[in-house]
């Protein structure tokens, strides 16, 4: 494996790490803090929608990021050759 593919496929990891952080970012603090008060007007669950993301929406979202992670390292060895198969 050559230094030039080595420094493109550690490029791609972190941009997926800095898109699937934001994302975190924005749901756990930014729906259960910062969006609170607006996202209050909905409801789910019977409970207001900005203490659901506080409380619970981050933690699911937080799962699904490893899931999407995954799948998308996944994809990314099988790119640069680094996979098992």
């Amino acid at each position: 494996m050559s230094d030039e593919n080595a420094k493109k496929y550690w490029r791609k990891n972190l941009q997926y790490l800095a898109i699937l952080l934001t994302i975190w970012f924005l749901v756990s603090f930014g729906a259960g803090i910062l969006f609170k008060d607006t996202l209050d007007g909905f409801r789910m669950g019977g409970f207001k929608l900005g203490f659901w993301f506080a409380q619970q929406g981050s933690i699911y979202v937080f799962v699904i990021l490893i899931f999407v992670y995954v799948k998308l390292m996944n994809r990314l060895d099988a790119q640069f050759g680094y996979d098992d198969e």
